[in-house]
């Protein structure tokens, strides 16, 4: 099942109460799970799918037949059996604003993908239309090769877990750090108290924390509530046996924080990535994420491939080391923030 965890993961979820039932959390993953007729949050451990490749088997080459500096390019490929989530002509308005005009890509197991552009341009829009948090206005949505209709409460989707990570962590400032991480499996888990408790230690370890269990999130540095949500988002019932591969969607994981708290994060979006060794040198869960960014040491640190939105489209997309010295105007002028060019502010 597609599962939407939050950090509030276990209130009823419907579409009439997204907004003012559910307090702002930092990581959502999409399931459907009836319970007395609503949909409530859970969370499964996580773990690649058998018909993938293992962290230890060739990385996806994206060069191959990719041409970068050709809108629409796509890569030749046998078969899509690899694409976690795709969207495909995707429109989105709010009011008499347009803000997606036919947006299409795909995401694929293993992949590290940036989603850059001016502000304003519906980046982080694209990241909740993946999630589920919005339907869209026309365009097709698909996961795991599934059409999804509306929002997270479709049914006949399964397969792949949906994790959303704002900007801010948005964790609940009453409670410990301990109660924040482990929040979930407080709520919705048959884990002991005992149990919760160690492996909420373990999963703060995998994101370089130790000793702050008993914090409250104000006690905490902007960069250390970052990995505490991280933490919240990534941790796992390990009763469980259904597994599903996850993809995290981070919407600007950097914003407000300085330049040594922001390589901390951005090495530890890779370290919890399944290609990756978290710091307590064990491999990582994550089967895919998506970036949305403005910074530039992220992405040279944290993404492998981008795509460029300009105006609601894909204008460009390409490595990340094709990005500095692309002939497309519009990334040309973005990469060097000049004000001479095709973006207006």
């Amino acid at each position: 099942m597609v599962s939407l965890s939050t950090t509030a993961r276990f209130l009823p979820f419907t579409a009439q109460n997204a907004s003012t039932r559910i307090p702002p959390p930092n990581s959502f993953r999409y399931s459907k799970q009836r319970d007395r007729d609503h949909w409530k949050v859970v969370c499964a451990c996580i773990a690649p799918p058998q018909n993938f490749k293992s962290q230890d088997s060739s990385p996806i080459n994206f060069n191959g037949s990719h041409k970068s500096e050709q809108l629409g390019a796509e890569r030749d490929r046998e078969d899509d059996s690899d694409v976690l989530i795709e969207c495909r002509d995707v429109y989105k308005s709010f009011g008499e604003k347009k803000i997606l005009n036919g947006v299409s890509f795909k995401i694929r197991h293993g992949e590290a993908v940036g989603i850059i552009g001016p502000s304003g341009t519906g980046k982080s829009t694209v990241l909740k239309i993946m999630a589920g948090l919005l339907a869209p206005d026309k365009g097709e949505v698909y996961i795991r090769g599934k059409k999804r209709a509306g929002l997270v409460s479709d049914d006949d989707i399964s397969g792949l877990r949906i994790g959303l990570v704002f900007q801010s962590a948005a964790l609940f400032d009453s409670l410990t750090v301990r109660e924040n991480v482990g929040f979930l499996l407080y709520e919705h888990s048959s884990m002991s108290e005992g149990q919760i408790s160690e492996l909420v230690k373990e999963t703060l370890a995998a994101v370089g924390l130790k000793g702050v269990e008993d914090r409250l999130p104000s006690e905490l540095s902007g960069g250390m509530k970052k990995r505490v949500a991280l933490a919240r988002s990534i941790i796992c019932d390990t009763t469980k046996e259904s597994n599903e591969p996850e993809v995290l969607l981070y919407d600007e994981p950097t914003a407000g924080l300085d330049p040594i708290a922001s390589t901390v994060v951005e090495d530890l979006i890779r370290s919890v990535h399944i290609k990756g060794r978290d710091a307590r040198g064990k491999p990582g869960n994550i089967a895919s994420y998506v970036v949305v960014t403005h910074q530039h040491s992220t992405i040279k640190r944290a993404i492998d491939r981008l795509l460029f939105l300009h105006k609601g489209k894909i204008v460009w997309e390409g490595m990340t080391h094709e990005f500095t010295t692309s002939t497309n105007p519009i990334v040309q002028q973005f990469a060097s923030g000049s004000l001479d060019g095709p973006i207006r502010y």
